[in-house]
């Protein structure tokens, strides 16, 4: 074929990156052989149809987080597990990690945990630890010999307010209800909640009662580990308030298992919207619990954003829209060195707060 144009600065490129790519030979008259020909066309269809590939599927950061771990340093059925679960199914469903894999590790209100995952740091390069609040409140403590950071803080993903609960069939109908009874004898009203004594939902109970004008030193608070303990505590009738995260809660109170009698946010709960808060009942108690991520100690700021990439992508899908709202949880990704920033100012307000209720000296 006379006049065949010759390769141009893009065909020139590809050659590049095709290098079996060759221009077809011609014989003695300058025609190219019709053997040559036929393979030069092929090589160019198979050229083409690889970068046509790159450029519609491109290789994105998630692209190379093939499994995620996720650690949780309670039982099953609390809120650090459902949190752990819920985004490990969205991120799975959604195709934006391959692989997700759990385990639950009780001990030490979550300390055992922590320390596992500092003490095997190079064994969980792709592990997430689920924490909230108590890991601030228990460091304050002195009960974690280790502090946010001692860890990789990755993000904050979601907040989630606290409430009150009572069984289907409790005599306690209301919070003036409970009230009228812990100020009639407090020794009667087990409070139970997922977590020990002088953690969050110790303090969030403490709180509410102290604003109510009642003494939180005498609270009969009963500990469990994790609140789908606490929560059986409650429908067993071991004790009979139980105080805990929304999220933790509301499946139940959709059943018809428990009554939520009033939250702790400023305004009423679009996944409760009939339940008031204690605000609006005159007893302004304001609580709000984080939960997030943490990587083992010195990971990597590349490792940190892509997980932030990820979670970024994760927030826009539906599969999480649908769990959120499922466990009535409000968004609140804070990333990097951000979330690390919102820990430190967290920790000096948990600090004024526990000291005014005597809960550190």
């Amino acid at each position: 074929i006379r006049g065949m144009p010759r390769m141009s600065t893009n065909a020139t490129y590809f050659t590049s990156v095709l290098p079996d790519l060759q221009s077809p030979k011609r014989n003695k008259s300058g025609l190219i052989q019709m053997r040559h020909l036929v393979k030069y066309i092929l090589q160019l269809i198979i050229l083409v149809c690889s970068v046509l590939l790159g450029v519609f599927y491109p290789q994105s950061a998630h692209a190379e987080l093939k499994k995620v771990h996720f650690l949780i340093p309670g039982g099953a059925g609390g809120g650090w597990d459902s949190t752990a679960r819920g985004v490990g199914q969205a991120l799975a469903n959604s195709k934006l990690v391959k692989r997700v894999s759990y385990q639950n590790m009780s001990g030490g209100g979550g300390g055992r945990a922590i320390a596992n995952l500092i003490n095997t740091a190079r064994r969980h390069q792709n592990t997430l630890m689920i924490n909230s609040t108590p890991f601030i409140i228990r460091s304050l403590q002195k009960i974690f010999t280790y502090t946010f950071q001692d860890l990789t803080p990755i993000a904050a993903v979601i907040s989630d307010y606290g409430v009150l609960a009572v069984s289907r069939n409790s005599k306690l109908v209301s919070w003036s209800d409970t009230l009228g009874q812990f100020h009639k004898d407090p020794t009667q009203l087990a409070i139970g909640g997922g977590s020990g004594r002088g953690s969050l939902d110790h303090l969030v109970v403490a709180q509410i009662f102290q604003v109510a004008g009642a003494d939180p030193k005498e609270i009969r608070y009963i500990p469990y580990d994790a609140g789908g303990k606490a929560m059986a505590g409650l429908l067993s009738g071991e004790t009979q308030v139980l105080s805990t995260g929304l999220g933790e809660a509301l499946e139940q109170h959709r059943a018809g298992q428990i009554r939520i009698l009033a939250i702790t946010s400023e305004k009423r709960s679009p996944a409760i919207p009939n339940v008031p808060t204690f605000t609006e009942l005159g007893y302004p108690a304001v609580f709000l619990n984080w939960r997030g991520f943490f990587g083992p100690p010195n990971l990597s700021e590349k490792k940190v954003n892509m997980y932030n990439q990820i979670l970024e992508k994760m927030f826009k899908t539906a599969e999480w829209e649908s769990i959120r709202k499922r466990n009535g949880w409000q968004n609140q990704h804070i990333a990097g060195q951000k979330f690390q920033e919102f820990l430190k100012q967290q920790e000096i307000q948990v600090a004024q707060l526990m000291r005014s209720l005597d809960f550190l000296k």
